[in-house]
């Protein structure tokens, strides 16, 4: 078993340097992830994205675009045959059909190939033809990423911090009545197993549901093809001591391991350790108005996402020796077309300072990191509404429930992050002297000019950071 791990992390090893002398002087390859955690809108983005760089009239803040360096693009057959391809065509009818609405949110691993057709800048751009750039899309769970942190833990270490961290979640008072009850040194049966596993799946769905962020194992959440395997049938117990042979705890720390190996590594060495730029969207409207808690749910979140990458700069031969790191980590706040433009510059400043911890770390190992507001679809239109005496920065659009008409005001939100934050970092349970709306809007119906792609809040930014150097 050592020779055939040797032998495959190998051949892993010269592929990987193949790769990377292909793409250094031949056609340079761009693999983009794209994750988030539940509701942030991956789908939408990479759909907004891929049909943006494709009709590129609403692009100006592409640098590329704007000096009209890109002569093409188009899609192409992704090299990865076996991943699944981002369903892109029918995500676009879903966003600009006769009867538009949102696309499923993203389940597995996907992936997609957009290539361009990029005229060099710089004085001898003259001299030379355009160069074909692939950009690989990846699009993940965030609720995986999350389980990398599983790797540097114990069946036990995970077991005490997890019943702890959830002692005083009401969503979680079944599966701790039930853990209670379990003694993890009587005789392992299977009947208990799956009873436990069945309640701890049920906690994190609810968990999740109520705007918790720290949700994992992800696979419990979005299993595929592995529900209801043992690799999936384990849960957290209240350890007292070393485990014996056939005990209920020995089991269930087998079935950990067995999680991290068979589930958990495959995905970072197949999929995410090959990502060398990267978004990571966050609903932060949505935990604005969940509460206190949910943002101080979410800050954590954020930093547990960044302690799962390695940043750092790609220089072409340490690309070639050492390996790829994330270069680039753009930490979006989505639903931007919620909020009238008036607070946009908030909303970036509060997704600033919620990303602080986990930027911080990536700036001091040399990514380069940026945070910043944007819709990937724009669904509502902005509106001034008088209101005693005053002006509303408002937003109207259709209604997700009812399909009705409305303009809506979320409220203020404040000029100083801390404001959010420090209530949050205090353990509030509500906000005190605020209270934030949110409202969920259907995409309304488009009618889009010949070039244009759908209208978006920032996404030719978003673009400009994680790719516009390479272009």
């Amino acid at each position: 078993m050592v020779i055939s791990s040797v032998a495959d992390s190998l051949v892993r090893g010269v592929e990987s340097i193949g790769d990377s002398v292909s793409e250094t002087f031949f056609e340079p390859v761009i693999r983009l992830g794209v994750t988030g955690l539940a509701r942030s809108g991956k789908t939408v983005f990479i759909t907004s994205l891929v049909a943006n760089l494709l009709d590129r009239g609403r692009m100006t803040g592409l640098a590329a675009q704007q000096e009209g360096r890109i002569t093409a693009a188009y899609l192409q057959p992704q090299p990865d045959d076996t991943v699944p391809r981002f369903d892109y065509e029918s995500h676009l009818s879903d966003l600009t059909g006769a009867s538009p609405h949102w696309p499923d949110s993203t389940r597995a691993v996907s992936e997609l190939r957009l290539s361009l057709k990029v005229q060099p800048a710089g004085l001898l751009s003259g001299l030379q033809g355009p160069k074909k750039i692939h950009l690989d899309i990846v699009d993940y769970p965030g609720e995986w990423l999350l389980d990398l942190a599983l790797l540097e833990k114990s069946y036990e270490d995970w077991s005490l911090e997890t019943l702890s961290r959830i002692a005083n979640r009401a969503e979680a008072s079944a599966f701790l009545d039930a853990a209670k009850s379990a003694d993890p040194g009587a005789n392992h049966e299977e009947p208990i197993a799956q009873d436990l596993a069945r309640k701890f799946t049920a906690y994190l769905t609810d968990a999740r549901d109520a705007g918790f962020y720290d949700c994992a194992p992800g696979r419990f959440l979005l299993p595929g093809d592995l529900a209801g395997s043992p690799v999936l049938t384990f849960a957290p117990l209240p350890i007292v001591g070393p485990s014996r042979r056939r005990s209920l705890q020995r089991e269930m720390e087998r079935r950990f391991e067995a999680y991290k190996t068979q589930v958990v590594k495959p995905f970072f060495r197949d999929h995410f350790a090959r990502i060398d730029r990267q978004v990571v969207l966050v609903d932060a409207l949505g935990a604005i108005h969940k509460g206190p808690q949910a943002v101080e749910d979410m800050r954590r979140a954020m930093a547990d996402i960044l302690s799962a990458f390695r940043p750092g700069r790609n220089a072409w031969l340490s690309r070639l020796l050492l390996g790829k790191r994330v270069e680039r980590i753009l930490f979006a706040a989505t639903k931007a077309d919620h909020l009238h433009h008036l607070q946009h510059p908030r909303l970036t400043a509060i997704m600033e300072a919620l990303t602080r911890d986990a930027r911080d770390r990536a700036n001091f190992a040399g990514a380069e990191t940026a945070a910043l507001s944007l819709a990937s679809l724009r669904a509502t239109t902005e509106e001034m509404r008088s209101h005693n005496g005053s002006e509303l920065p408002c937003v109207r659009g259709t209604l997700l429930d009812g399909g009705k008409k409305a303009a809506f005001y979320p409220g203020e939100l404040p000029e100083d992050p801390s404001h959010v934050l420090g209530p949050a970092r205090d353990g509030a349970k509500i906000w005190l002297d605020a209270d934030y709306g949110f409202m969920s809007f259907a995409p309304s119906q488009l009618s889009l000019r010949p070039g244009d792609g759908p209208p978006h809040i920032r996404l030719d930014r978003a673009t400009q950071f994680l790719i516009g150097d390479r272009l």
